[in-house]
């Protein structure tokens, strides 16, 4: 297992201060009220298994380099979608030219790259930025697409 970084979150609902590693089973929740808690981590080569891959969640991968002006404009709007998604959605930014094996992998040809993932397999795909609704409706589209192909766990 890799050791990945953990980030503070502060809750939405009652403002306290919560740690979130970047991988870790379940879903993120307050310790002091218990809602769901947004889940921004970052990933490279190294990591990207541990928290893309494995997560039980479905991922929005922001695949992005810091020279790319649109990556930067994009990056606050991602934000913003995972929190309005918390305890729903996971997102992980992942710098291509520091994680050119992720790059490859992905063939990715054009950032700012976004993708859906769930358990290390692609569910959408959308290359350039977007506007916030744009976005939005995407990502609904996504997680509506895994639902409907999604099999329900076995029974207890």
């Amino acid at each position: 297992m890799t050791v990945v970084a953990a980030d503070v979150v502060v809750c939405e609902v009652c403002g306290k201060k919560n740690r979130v590693p970047a991988a870790a089973p379940g879903i993120p929740k307050c310790g002091n009220c218990g809602a769901p808690l947004p889940w921004i981590a970052d990933a490279d080569d190294r990591t990207f298994a541990e928290v893309v891959d494995q997560a039980g969640l479905p991922v929005l991968v922001d695949l992005w380099a810091p020279w790319c002006g649109p990556c930067r404009m994009v990056s606050p709007v991602l934000e913003q979608l995972a929190r309005r998604y918390a305890g729903k959605v996971k997102l992980v930014k992942v710098n291509v030219d520091e994680a050119p094996q992720v790059a490859r992998r992905f063939a990715v040809q054009a950032v700012p790259t976004l993708l859906v993932t769930h358990r290390g397999h692609v569910i959408a795909r959308q290359a350039g930025a977007a506007p916030e609704p744009a976005l939005r409706q995407w990502l609904d589209n996504a997680l509506a697409a895994r639902a409907s192909t999604s099999t329900p766990p076995p029974p207890p």
